[in-house]
């Protein structure tokens, strides 16, 4: 705890704030030299994340007009209205956005925080891979030294690092490994899925030695994980998403983009389906975004990259709460 008389000072130091306004400033060069577009959206929606494991910080409207009383989200990532423009046709767009997410906070995480997010339009997720290897090879060059990428699906990772197929695995198999690396199980974990046990371990038994020295990306998961991806048919089929790893932190989360609406609209309302189940308030769902991917979405990959964890590594940090002027604590 410091002193009251200087509590009021950032977090940060300067070479960590002067190292994050260079990063930037090397972000928007990057992708004007791809004619990618910047834009800005809303960071309040009048519908939520139906992600059972996102929590949105909500608000009620006071002001005059008709939308007085009305509730409103402030968003846990720019995805949805980015969608729309897409929709509207922008063509590729990216955006450095500050987004929240409420109950998130420690060495990774803080419930402000900035995401770079981007959407590419003609590409999968393995064209978005080889875009966001440039991106960040670039922005760490000089700063970390990276030995070649490595790409890993998911079933691959789960071989290689614990001996079993995440695809065929039951609760059984999975719940007597995390039970053999003395894995405490968290409060409230549904126990009879199949998918808390698999984040259980991959959290806790993978991702540490994931990306030691390389950017590592983890691709083609299971698709009850993939609830904004294309799926490709296969046995089991599979969502065309990827997570970026470096130095045992998750960087990156990208899409091959679904744009079914009906599809979608689907997913969101088996997702608050599930928060009931869990105790969680079912939440409002996205029209105008499912109005958009009804009009037509492009083919196209989006990703957001976590921009306070790239900092952090590339200044050499073990907290983000480092290389935040003023992280929640102080703020």
């Amino acid at each position: 705890m410091r002193p009251a008389d200087t509590a009021w000072r950032p977090r940060a130091d300067w070479a960590a704030l002067r190292l994050r306004a260079e990063l930037l400033a090397q972000i928007r060069a990057f992708f004007a030299a791809r004619r990618v577009l910047e834009v800005e959206t809303p960071a309040l929606s009048g519908a939520a994340i139906t992600d059972p494991h996102l929590a949105s910080f909500s608000t009620r409207y006071s002001g005059p007009g008709p939308q007085y009383g009305r509730m409103l989200y402030l968003h846990t990532s720019p995805e949805f209205p980015m969608k729309r423009l897409l929709a509207a046709g922008s063509g590729s767009i990216y955006q450095i956005a500050r987004v929240f997410r409420d109950g998130e906070a420690g060495h990774r995480h803080n419930p402000e925080f900035t995401l770079l997010e981007w959407y590419r339009v003609g590409f999968d997720h393995h064209e978005l891979m080889d875009e966001v290897t440039e991106l960040v090879k670039a922005l760490l060059a000089g700063r970390l030294a990276l030995a070649e990428p490595e790409r890993l699906s998911y079933r691959e990772l789960f071989e290689r690092h614990l001996r079993l197929d995440p695809h065929r695995s039951r609760v059984q198999d999975l719940a007597a490994r995390a039970a053999r690396w003395g894995l405490s199980v968290p409060p409230g974990m549904p126990l009879a899925d199949v998918d808390p046990w698999l984040d259980l371990l991959l959290t806790h038994c993978i991702e540490p030695e994931l990306g030691q020295g390389r950017l590592s990306f983890v691709y083609d998961y299971p698709a009850s994980q993939a609830a904004l991806a294309r799926l490709r048919p296969g046995d089991p089929p599979v969502g065309e998403r990827f997570e970026l790893y470096l130095n045992g932190v998750e960087l990156a989360n990208g899409f091959h983009e679904l744009g079914d609406a009906r599809e979608q609209r689907r997913r969101f309302e088996a997702e608050n389906a599930r928060r009931q189940a869990l105790g969680l308030p079912a939440v409002p769902i996205d029209e105008p975004l499912l109005a958009a991917l009804d009009s037509g979405l492009p083919d196209c990959a989006g990703v957001a990259l976590g921009l306070d964890r790239l900092v952090m590594l590339a200044a050499g940090k073990t907290s983000i709460q480092e290389v935040i002027a003023f992280p929640i604590d102080i703020a």
